[in-house]
């Protein structure tokens, strides 16, 4: 997983090609998935200045490339892999190495690959860049609740669906546990949060998506349990009345 993102002009890699000469150059996938590629990125949400909300505005321009060339201007603030900023734009670049990888459009390649081999009971849609364009990696994948449950259980189960072993051995694990970056312990996986706690306590080894307005998709491969929370809070930031991990924890106690 340490290949490196090439930027060069090819069919294969035409989705990445505009980070050539970019900050991106020598940035490795696992760098990426971990958001410590050292690029510098401002996700305040609040902040209409905020890189975060100038890639909103590419997302409604729907304009082919928008994306990737607001990030090809971001300037470094580290070296690979020494400093930790999550970027809702590394999951698009995400996205566009798969999509480049793969050969066929993100929806597609999960559609073969999990979303109808995991008994999801409906079709699901997913945000395009533009038409025809890349899939926004980092929101707008919309799908029911109960299927959002089945593709938690699919990563509880150490990535099997429908009897068929789609991700490598240890790998759900190894995305949803804590790293070192930089020297310093961060809770964050391969684009997953994992909860810190102690051992023996509900949460222990669990990890969660999070989505802004409250959504959570909670796995807990140790206790069996997925939970899937959806909601429509009113602002990105300061809005909880009770902390997340304390409700989870508290399910889980529940249901043992």
């Amino acid at each position: 997983m340490d290949g490196y993102i090439k930027s060069i002009d090819d069919p294969v890699t035409r989705y990445v090609a505009r980070l050539r000469g970019s900050a991106y150059d020598g940035v490795s996938i696992r760098n990426l998935l971990q958001m410590a590629s050292g690029v510098k990125w401002d996700e305040t949400y609040t902040n209409p200045e905020s890189d975060r909300r100038r890639m909103l505005q590419a997302q409604i321009a729907q304009r082919p490339g928008a994306i990737l060339d607001l990030m090809a201007t971001l300037p470094r603030a580290g070296a690979p892999g020494t400093i930790w900023n999550y970027s809702t734009g590394e999951t698009f670049v995400a996205g566009a190495v798969v999509r480049a990888a793969v050969g066929r459009p993100l929806a597609q390649y999960l559609s073969e690959r999990i979303w109808t081999k995991a008994g999801m009971e409906s079709d699901a849609t997913w945000w395009l860049e533009s038409p025809d364009g890349l899939e926004i990696g980092g929101s707008g994948l919309s799908a029911t609740l109960r299927d959002y449950g089945r593709f938690g259980l699919f990563l509880m189960n150490g990535g099997v669906a429908g009897g068929e072993k789609i991700l490598p051995d240890g790998w759900v694990r190894d995305a949803g546990s804590s790293k070192t970056i930089g020297g310093k312990a961060v809770d964050y996986g391969y684009l997953t949060w994992p909860l810190a706690a102690s051992p023996g306590s509900p949460n222990q080894g669990a990890f969660q998506a999070i989505g802004i307005y409250g959504q959570h998709l909670y796995v807990n491969p140790r206790e069996r349990v997925v939970i899937v929370v959806w909601s429509a809070q009113p602002k990105p930031t300061d809005k909880e009345t009770i902390a997340d991990e304390d409700f989870f924890a508290a399910a889980v106690a529940a249901l043992r």
